[in-house]
């Protein structure tokens, strides 16, 4: 099935898919691992391309080895300036200029005026702002690097993805729940804890726990320790990650899924 005809099935299924087209982490043999993270959102209004990963090269041909059509995307949202997630946006653009480009306000000039060169609408933002039906940006925090997150919200329950999670991910995950009103069903994405001691990533699963995290993906900057530790302590809520792993939200009993105005 086409990604755009697949994309409209499950919206109205009202499920959510994730797809890891660029990670440092292997998953499927046939795409190219690479430091850095892009993942693309369907089943939300838009499909949603959340950061662009460091190689616009290896970005395009994981995207077309998933069946994913650069056209087929309508929105981009950067979480931070670092080139491991925005090295692969002029190639992006050159391949489809009719998106919004969602980023953090406090974005260098060039990458502002590369994203209008190409044709893009510019969305700078500082505070939460909705990206679409069912998809919201975290607000800017700042922890030394100024970032956003995505959540995603709906009958699927709330679903936080992180590109590096620098200002760190607790209270990444903290600002989304906040904003949305619900608990976590799910986190994925960068959790920038390589090299942490088994203390803070223990201290980091606790805080998950008491936020509702019930299922959790480390990809990219998160460490092989951490991935080790969340997968004894998640149990089956730990989900297998990776450059081609494709992540699948069912809805949930009883969730209202209706975003926050």
């Amino acid at each position: 099935m086409p990604a755009a005809a697949e994309a409209k099935a499950i919206r109205e299924n009202g499920a959510i898919v994730v797809t890891i087209v660029y990670d440092n982490y292997p998953y499927d043999k046939r795409l190219r691992a690479a430091w850095g993270f892009a993942c693309v959102v369907t089943g939300v209004e838009k499909t949603i391309l959340f950061d662009t990963g460091g190689d616009g090269g290896i970005l395009l041909a994981n995207m077309r080895t998933c069946g994913i059509k650069p056209d087929e995307i309508e929105a981009v949202v950067l979480s931070h300036v670092h080139a491991d997630h925005t090295g692969g946006l002029d190639a992006f653009l050159q391949a489809n200029s009719g998106v919004t480009v969602y980023l953090p306000k406090m974005f260098p000039e060039r990458i502002k005026r590369q994203a209008r060169k190409a044709g893009a609408v510019l969305v700078e933002s500082e505070g939460p702002r909705k990206v679409c039906g069912g998809a919201w940006t975290t607000g800017v925090l700042n922890g030394g690097i100024p970032e956003q997150g995505l959540y995603l919200k709906g009958p699927h329950g709330l679903i936080v993805i992180t590109g590096c999670a620098h200002p760190g991910i607790v209270r990444m995950v903290h600002a989304a729940t906040t904003h949305a009103g619900q608990k976590p069903r799910a986190v994925l994405g960068g959790f920038h804890m390589a090299g942490a001691s088994p203390d803070q990533i223990a201290a980091v699963i606790e805080g998950f726990k008491g936020l509702g995290v019930r299922r959790v993906a480390p990809c990219h900057c998160s460490g092989d320790e951490t991935r080790r530790l969340m997968m004894q302590a998640f149990g089956q809520g730990y989900l297998p990650s990776g450059v081609g792993a494709r992540l699948v939200f069912e809805p949930e009993t009883g969730s209202s899924g209706n975003p926050p105005e």
